[in-house]
């Protein structure tokens, strides 16, 4: 049952005037499609051999633990505050799991050996076929390997935010200009923009699409992609300002 604005409210000052266990339930089942939403956005990023249902559980508690703790005196939506909870009890849930199979360890050690090996020999980053010939393993399984072990180190960081570096991630948001009140030809003219910047991305190397989708949208520091991708931050600091270079030279070239 979808509920009114002034429904809403009613319910919320029962809940936090006596935690009233009616209320609660109406706020948990009012708010699941938060759940919902984290769920679908995190598990497609996981291993086969995580549970959904685990995945699912962890969020239900984080959404709980948000209405628990949330504090209407606080210049936040509750909204944003509980999407924030929800996400981080799925990351430490996950965090206190062991959940890539030890084969899965062995054999990303070996792809990250040969990925070590490649490099020096063809004194470039190896694409993933050539890894895979190397280890002798499929392309789809080294793929796979690749990405569970990026989001096994990802887990392992700790949430770390005091390093923003906001004017890096302004001058990737600054490479499609933003303009107050938009006309409709000046709307559909950026939206075309946003069609080719995405396209563009997908032409760029796998390591610096990464690199880009953990600074822009997990939000992560420089720092914090070094270790996920065990590099220098000065290396990951390289790696961000020639996507950037090159994104903005693709798009002059439209333009």
């Amino acid at each position: 049952m979808v509920l009114t604005e002034d429904t809403l409210k009613t319910i919320w000052k029962k809940w936090q005037q006596n935690k009233d266990e009616q209320a609660g339930n109406q706020l948990v089942e009012h708010y699941m499609p938060l759940v919902d939403y984290q769920v679908n956005r995190i598990y497609t990023t996981l291993p086969k051999n995580v549970d959904r249902q685990d995945i699912k559980s962890l969020a239900f508690m984080g959404l709980v633990d948000a209405l628990e703790k949330f504090d209407p005196s606080r210049d936040l939506k509750f909204d944003t505050y509980a999407s924030f909870r929800i996400k981080g009890s799925i990351i430490d849930g996950l965090r206190k799991e062991d959940w890539l199979p030890r084969s899965v360890r062995e054999k990303a050690k070996m792809v990250e050996q040969a990925t070590e090996q490649l490099e020096k020999r063809l004194k470039r980053e190896p694409k993933i076929s050539e890894i895979a010939h190397e280890v002798g393993l499929s392309l789809q399984e080294t793929s796979e390997i690749v990405k569970d072990t990026l989001v096994a180190n990802f887990l392992s960081i700790e949430d770390k935010k005091s390093e923003q570096e906001p004017e890096h991630r302004e001058s990737f948001r600054n490479t499609i200009p933003d303009r107050q009140e938009p006309t409709p030809e000046e709307f559909s003219l950026k939206k075309e923009q946003i069609n080719d910047l995405v396209t563009m991305i997908s032409e760029l190397n796998e390591k610096e699409q990464l690199v880009l989708q953990l600074f822009y949208k997990e939000e992560l520091t420089f720092t914090e992609i070094g270790e996920v991708l065990q590099l220098s931050t000065s290396r990951i600091s390289q790696i961000h300002t020639k996507s950037i270079a090159k994104l903005k030279n693709l798009l002059m070239t439209v333009q």
